[in-house]
C-alpha cells in the first residue's frame, strides 16, 4: 500500500498538483487508520490530506480511481471475463450491430429504470466484454474501447428508449416532461460513467496503474491550451482565473514590499563608524521605495489569437492595482487603444463584446498586419512607453508575409524599461511559413512559448515587478 501511495503522490505531482512532503507523511498517517475496504473513505482520507485547491479536486479524483477506485472483484466482470476480452476482439463480435446489441440495450435500459447497480455493472462488464475490443498486453486505447462501447449500445437508441419509458416526450403538462427529460440526462450520465468505470478497471488489471495513470492524466485548468480552447475548457479557465488573479496580486505585492535594500546611506554609515574607531562595521542603507511600472499591452486579437488575448486582457485587467498605470492597445489590420473598454466598473465580457463591435480594428479583410499596427501605435500613442513602461506584446507573430514593422518596434522597444513577447504557439512553429518571431525576438528583453495560465501567471508577474533599465 506504501509503495502505491508514492507512486499516487508522484503522479499528482506530474500532473502539477502540489504535494509536499510533510502532506505526503499525512496521508500515510491517514492510510493507516483508514478502512481500506471503503473506497470513499480512502477518497476522503487522501483528499483531506492532499489536496488544497477545489479547483484541483477533479485531477485528484481521476487519478485516485486509477490507482485506488479499481480492483479485480470490484466488478461482476472478475478475471474470467476479463480473459475472454481478446477472444471477443479476435472473433469479430465487437461490431456493435446485431440482436446482441439490442438485447444488451434492453437490459441496461431496464437496469437503469429500476435503480439495479449490481445488474447494471453485469451488463456493462457484458458489453465491455463483447465490444471494447481490449486485449491483453497490448498499449492502453481507453478511448477506442469507450468508442466501440458507446457506438455498439447506440446512446440515442438509448435516450429514446429511456425517455418512451419514463414519458420524456412533449406533454400536456411542460415540468413534468422537463423532469422526465433530466432523468433521462441523468441515467445516461450514469451509463457513461459506468462503462468507462469498466473499462479503466480491466487496463488497470492488465497494464498497472502507474501506465494507465500516464496515458489518462488528466490537466488542470491553469495548464489548459489557450489557443485551442473548447467552450467547456474556456468555462474552466474563467473559474481558475479570479482566484489566480488574487494569488498574483498578493504575491507581486510582497515581493515589492520587501524587495532588495536599498542604497548605502553613506552619511548614516560612517555616523555609526564613529562607535568602532572610524571602522565600517555596520554599513546603513536608504529605505528602499519600490514604485509601480506602468505597462503596456499590445494585443494581437485576430481570430486565431482571440482566445489567448482575451485572457492575458483579462488577467491583466484584474491585477491592474499593482501597476501605476495600464493601457491596452489590441490590433487587427490596423490598432486601436480599448483601455476605456476594461475599466473595472465594466464586466469585462461586456467590454470584449464592446471593443469587437466598436474599436476599429479592421479595414478590409481582417487579417494581421503587425507593420500597420506598430507604426500606428507608435505615430500616436509612442508617448505612453516611458523608461518605467513594461510593454507585453501578445501574438503568434505571423505577418502574413506584409512588412512586419521592425522600425516602428524597434522605437518601441528603445524606449521602454522592458518588452515581453507572449507567443502561444508552440515553439517548433516560430519562423515557420509567415512567422517572423526572430525578427522580433531581437528587440525584446524575453520572448517566451505561453499556452496556459500558468505560464501567463508566470510572465505577468515578471512584468509588475523591477527590472533594471537596458
Amino acid at each position: 500500500m506504501i509503495e502505491s501511495l508514492g507512486a499516487f503522490v508522484e503522479e499528482l505531482r506530474a500532473i502539477g498538483i502540489p504535494v509536499s512532503l510533510v502532506e505526503a507523511l499525512d496521508a500515510a498517517q491517514a492510510v493507516e487508520v483508514a478502512d481500506l475496504t471503503d473506497r470513499e473513505g480512502l477518497r476522503s482520507a487522501l483528499g483531506a490530506t492532499l489536496v488544497k485547491s477545489s479547483r484541483h479536486r477533479p485531477a485528484f479524483d481521476a487519478v485516485f480511481d486509477v490507482f485506488f477506485g479499481h480492483r479485480l472483484g470490484d466488478s461482476p466482470s472478475g478475471p474470467d471475463v476479463a480473459r475472454r476480452d481478446e477472444t471477443a476482439g479476435r472473433s469479430g463480435t465487437g461490431g456493435g450491430a446485431g440482436e446482441g446489441a439490442d438485447a444488451l440495450r434492453e437490459g441496461l435500459v431496464a437496469a437503469l429504470v429500476a435503480g439495479d447497480e449490481t445488474a447494471l455493472r453485469a451488463l456493462v462488464a457484458e458489453a465491455v466484454t463483447r465490444f471494447g475490443a481490449i486485449e491483453a498486453g497490448r498499449p492502453v486505447a481507453g478511448r477506442y474501447a469507450r468508442y466501440r462501447v458507446f457506438r455498439a449500445l447506440d446512446l440515442e437508441r438509448v435516450a429514446s428508449v429511456l425517455g418512451s419509458r419514463l414519458g420524456a416526450e412533449p406533454s400536456e403538462d411542460p415540468l413534468d416532461g422537463r423532469l422526465a427529460a433530466e432523468r433521462v440526462r441523468r441515467l445516461l450520465d450514469a451509463l457513461r460513467r459506468a462503462v468507462e468505470a469498466e473499462i479503466l478497471r480491466r487496463l488497470v488489471a492488465d497494464r498497472g496503474p502507474v501506465p494507465v495513470a500516464r496515458t489518462t492524466r488528466p490537466r488542470l485548468d491553469e495548464d489548459l491550451d489557450l489557443l485551442h480552447a473548447s467552450h467547456a475548457d474556456i468555462a474552466r479557465i474563467e473559474r481558475a482565473l479570479a482566484p489566480l488573479a488574487r494569488r498574483l496580486a498578493t504575491r507581486i505585492s510582497g515581493r515589492r514590499r520587501h524587495g532588495e535594500r536599498g542604497r548605502l546611506d553613506v552619511r548614516r554609515t560612517i555616523r555609526r563608524s564613529l562607535a568602532h574607531g572610524g571602522v565600517f562595521l555596520e554599513p546603513r542603507f536608504r529605505k528602499p521605495r519600490p514604485s509601480k511600472p506602468d505597462l503596456v499591452l499590445l494585443c494581437d486579437v485576430s481570430g486565431s489569437m482571440a482566445t489567448f488575448a482575451r485572457f492575458t486582457m483579462q488577467l491583466t485587467a484584474a491585477i491592474a492595482g499593482e501597476f501605476s498605470r495600464v493601457r491596452v492597445f489590441a490590433f487587427i489590420e490596423d490598432l486601436d487603444e480599448v483601455t476605456e473598454y476594461f475599466d473595472r466598473s465594466v464586466d469585462f465580457a461586456t467590454g470584449l463584446a464592446a471593443m469587437y463591435g466598436e474599436a476599429e480594428l479592421v479595414r478590409l479583410h481582417g487579417h494581421s498586419d503587425y507593420g500597420r499596427s506598430l507604426a500606428t501605435f507608435v505615430d500616436r500613442h509612442l508617448d505612453v512607453v516611458t523608461p518605467k513602461t513594461s510593454v507585453l506584446v501578445t501574438g503568434d507573430a505571423r505577418t502574413n508575409y506584409r512588412d512586419p514593422g521592425l522600425t516602428a518596434f524597434a522605437t518601441i522597444a528603445k524606449r521602454a524599461r522592458a518588452v515581453f513577447w507572449l507567443n502561444p504557439e508552440p515553439r517548433r512553429h516560430w519562423d515557420t511559413g509567415d512567422s517572423v518571431m526572430s525578427l522580433y525576438a531581437e528587440w525584446c528583453d524575453e520572448v517566451a512559448e505561453v499556452r496556459s495560465l500558468r505560464q501567463l501567471e508566470r510572465f505577468v508577474e515578471a512584468a509588475a515587478l523591477p527590472r533594471r533599465v537596458r
